[in-house]
């Protein structure tokens, strides 16, 4: 068997928990990840190891809740829940997506403009016009490839790693001993990386993606009635891990790089992608930059559609219209309609000015206040009878659940102390 055709086939087995993983490596949080390196050195790489059965977690319930139902997050939250909760959480989670998509977006423009000398304002709506046609024309099978293809492209930042002096032993020893510092600075940066690491826009993702993999296996098997096996759940569980595993050594290897910088010339506050590049470039030269700068366009390639395909799944599930990317266009108007306004809406932030990666300040701390809420009601969920049967959760997995849960509630609460008073 030629090395392609083993490719094609693992490629084959992969699930949506690898795009789900790979997608919350996502540009925005690659800017989060990098500045915690600048300013900490190794300090935060204990959240990459802690955050890994929390991110587990909850994406296995939000995975299991669609495949074992075929309904998504948000109409199963519709369903089970009164409007007063559904509403605000939706309402929040798309505002925050949008914003992310801004950032996102920028990003790609930023690093082709680094590479091309073309200007950032000709990149974004070229990004977007790609990103629309892979999304809305391409059917899903084609759209799944893509992503699972775009996702090896976190294998850049493992490139990166090792082109700067990095000692191995301390990044190790600060991977399993916590240190943590009780200021202002580190507290909302400790806040940001757990914000963008458990996202609830991965929450309704998986779960609407679980549903057009269930109903892709219908179709291929030509089957009446799709029975949900333990074989099938345990397939979705290593599925999820492996999604999960991949983006945390990928977001480890982040900010160990960063660390190495960190070593080399100081603390560097980043606040923007055109000021990392400026920051990169010199130190890692143009091979290691070229890696660099690819990793972010392919993840963010990867991630925006997902984003905006979050949103028109929370949106379709509440209001009722047809949805899904294995549609085509006739058959989901609606949602491909809302994917195209999300996205044009991230666009334009860019050109009228204004500053999506300042508005992430925004998005960290709205993604830290709705992730406990959300993740409550996922519990809520996979420990109902009515919707899960005996597929619920275990006493095994309610115990990582409520530790998420808690853990969330903390950063929730420390983020906010810190801000406020």
């Amino acid at each position: 068997m030629s090395i392609w055709n083993g490719l094609k086939k693992i490629g084959r087995k992969v699930g949506p928990g690898i795009i789900t993983g790979a997608s919350d490596d996502d540009p925005s949080g690659i800017l989060t990840y990098l500045q915690s390196g600048f300013l900490f050195g190794f300090k935060t790489l204990w959240l990459a190891l802690i955050n890994l059965p929390f991110m587990i977690s909850v994406q296995e319930m939000s995975a299991r809740l669609g495949y074992a139902t075929d309904k998504g997050l948000a109409r199963l939250i519709k369903e089970n829940f009164r409007p007063w909760v559904l509403y605000p959480i939706a309402a929040a989670s798309v505002i925050v997506i949008t914003v992310n998509i801004g950032a996102d977006l920028l990003a790609v423009g930023t690093v082709l403009q680094e590479l091309s000398g073309l200007a950032t304002a000709i990149w974004l709506p070229i990004t977007a016009a790609l990103i629309l046609f892979f999304t809305v024309v391409l059917s899903y099978p084609k759209f799944a490839a893509v992503l699972k293809w775009l996702s090896l492209s976190l294998f850049f930042y493992v490139a990166v790693v090792f082109v700067v002096h990095i000692d191995w032993l301390a990044a190790l020893k600060a991977t399993v001993l916590p240190s943590i510092s009780f200021n202002k600075d580190f507290i909302m940066l400790f806040a940001a990386f757990f914000g963008t690491t458990v996202s609830p826009y991965l929450f309704f993702w998986q779960a609407s993606e679980e549903t057009e993999d269930r109903d892709e296996t219908t179709r291929e098997r030509k089957l009446k009635r799709f029975l949900v096996t333990k074989n099938e759940l345990k397939h979705l569980r290593r599925d999820t891990v492996i999604g999960m595993l991949f983006s945390e050594v990928t977001t480890w290897f982040i900010v160990v790089a960063a660390a190495g910088l960190f070593f080399m010339v100081g603390p560097q506050i980043i606040t923007g992608f055109s000021q990392a590049s400026a920051v990169l470039k010199p130190l890692l030269g143009p091979y290691a930059f070229l890696a660099f700068a690819l990793g972010i366009i392919g993840t963010g390639l990867l991630a925006i559609p997902v984003l905006s395909g979050s949103i028109g799944y929370i949106l379709a599930e509440i209001f009722n219209f047809k949805e899904g990317m294995n549609k085509t266009w006739r058959k989901a108007k609606s949602f491909y309609l809302v994917i195209i306004a999300a996205t044009a809406v991230g666009l334009a932030m860019n050109l009228l000015g204004f500053d999506p990666v300042r508005l992430l300040i925004v998005t960290a701390v709205l993604y830290t206040i709705i992730t406990p809420p959300i993740v409550w009601l996922i519990i809520k969920l996979a420990n109902k009878k009515e919707v899960l049967g005996e597929r619920r959760n275990t006493p095994f997995a309610n115990f990582w659940a409520y530790c998420t849960l808690f853990f969330s509630v903390f950063v929730a609460a420390a983020y906010l102390i810190v801000t406020f008073l």
